[in-house]
């Protein structure tokens, strides 16, 4: 049976395909490698809140990407100088509201949150336990923001599925998917809320703003 995927983890390393133009079996897809991407969202968080010397990472243990992205994070932390990174791990519900009950104990500055579809799916449970917290946060998907969250990098999520149907289409019309080459999202958006900013009084520096792709006042 074909099967086409969305992945934030490189499916050559995790053995899904042979490789990303010639996928060689019954998958292929499209890939987002969010593991170079959540480099690039730590560094806009630096930017937004440069005094934080204490960062987290919200990340679902049950997700195969988890690690190589906690890797991503810690190297690009020490890199900016970050005092501390904490990982934070949470499967369920009740796992991210005990995650954030912990964060004034551990004097956490400023939060991203993994490249997760469940905790993607808990958006306004994290979103509101960010406002409560008053913890300025990263998020990976314009959905977060669109929900109230701070600021967001990443690939679009309709785009990515627009990506999935054009390639399910494909298949149903008869294209092996072993000849699909597997395509890596390339357009990622910067989407900042300014109403969010103001309330974690957060500064947003112009040249910030000025790269943004969306703004939402």
């Amino acid at each position: 049976m074909p099967i086409v995927f969305y992945l934030g983890i490189d499916p050559v390393k995790f053995g899904l395909v042979a490789s990303l133009n010639h996928p060689g079996g019954n998958v292929t897809g499209i890939a987002a490698l969010q593991a170079e991407l959540v480099v690039k969202r730590i560094q806009f968080l630096h930017e937004l809140v440069p005094k934080a010397t204490v960062a987290a990472l919200l990340a679902n243990p049950d997700n195969p990407y988890t690690e190589p992205e906690v890797r991503a994070v810690q190297d690009a932390a020490h890199s900016l100088g970050l005092g501390e990174l904490q990982i934070l791990r949470a499967s369920s519900a009740s796992e991210i509201d005990a995650v954030f009950q912990r964060l004034p104990q551990l004097h956490v500055d400023a939060l991203i949150v993994s490249a997760d579809l469940f905790l993607l799916s808990q958006q306004k449970r994290i979103v509101a336990a960010a406002t409560q917290y008053n913890l300025p946060t990263m998020y990976p998907w314009r959905e977060y923001v669109i929900a109230g969250g701070m600021v967001s990098y990443g690939p679009s999520l309709f785009e990515a599925y627009r990506l999935v149907g054009v390639y399910t289409g494909k298949i149903l019309r008869g294209a092996p998917p072993a000849e699909l080459p597997v395509e890596q999202e390339s357009k990622v958006d910067l989407v900042i809320n300014l109403k969010a900013t103001k309330a974690f009084q957060v500064s947003v520096p112009i040249p910030v703003v000025g790269r943004a792709d969306e703004v939402i006042e």
